[in-house]
């Protein structure tokens, strides 16, 4: 049974044993999933369904207002515009929220290396 030398454990060594946990540790690290991250066809999706949804939503409440009151095409028109007003506010936020996580995801990697 090896005993320890007097004044207490050798610091060299102990820095090495960690620095090969440290080094096995990281092969270990699982690498990051690939459905976690949207590719650009997903995005282009997304956004044209939000424009699509805001649309329509702007088309029914138009047109159900329209029937309502009797004032068709008054509200449908504006409804319609509103709808695609609001179309595109959605998507513009989807595009800073996509443009934010890749500028986040870039600092990281820039920080690794």
């Amino acid at each position: 049974m090896p005993v320890a030398p007097p004044d207490g454990p050798d610091p060299a060594r102990l820095r090495a044993l960690e620095d090969r946990i440290a080094e096995k540790k990281r092969a270990l690290m699982p690498g990051p999933r690939a459905d976690e991250h949207f590719s650009q066809a997903n995005i282009a999706w997304r956004m044209v369904i939000e424009l699509v949804s805001g649309l329509g939503i702007g088309f029914g409440i138009g047109y159900g207002l329209d029937i309502l009151f009797g004032t068709i095409p008054l509200l449908l028109v504006i409804f319609t515009l509103l709808g695609f007003a609001a179309g595109v506010r959605v998507m513009l936020r989807t595009a800073r929220e996509v443009e934010g996580e890749r500028l986040a995801e870039q600092s990281a990697r820039k920080e690794e290396t």
